[in-house]
């Protein structure tokens, strides 16, 4: 199977589980943009109780998780956010 790898860009709570704004993931060829949300939460479980709020963003566009990645492609969680 071959493998691709996507830029993935980290934003508050993403970012401060990693202590980084930025990671590198590799995938198999086709994978979906969810594959990237489920790596993250294999790494950081603790972050699972945002898995249903997290939006994707793919080579800035908004997606939908099932979305297939290609090789390169820069991805974004984007987490909920609160505000004034």
């Amino acid at each position: 199977m071959s493998m691709i790898t996507v830029h993935v860009k980290l934003f508050a709570i993403y970012q401060e589980a990693y202590q980084a704004s930025e990671i590198d993931v590799d995938l198999p060829h086709n994978a979906p943009v969810v594959a990237v949300l489920d790596r993250v939460m294999a790494a950081h479980p603790q972050l699972e109780q945002w898995r249903s709020h997290t939006r994707f963003g793919v080579n800035f566009q908004f997606v939908p998780p099932e979305t297939c990645l290609q090789h390169g492609d820069e991805v974004v969680l984007i987490p909920p956010v609160s505000g004034g």
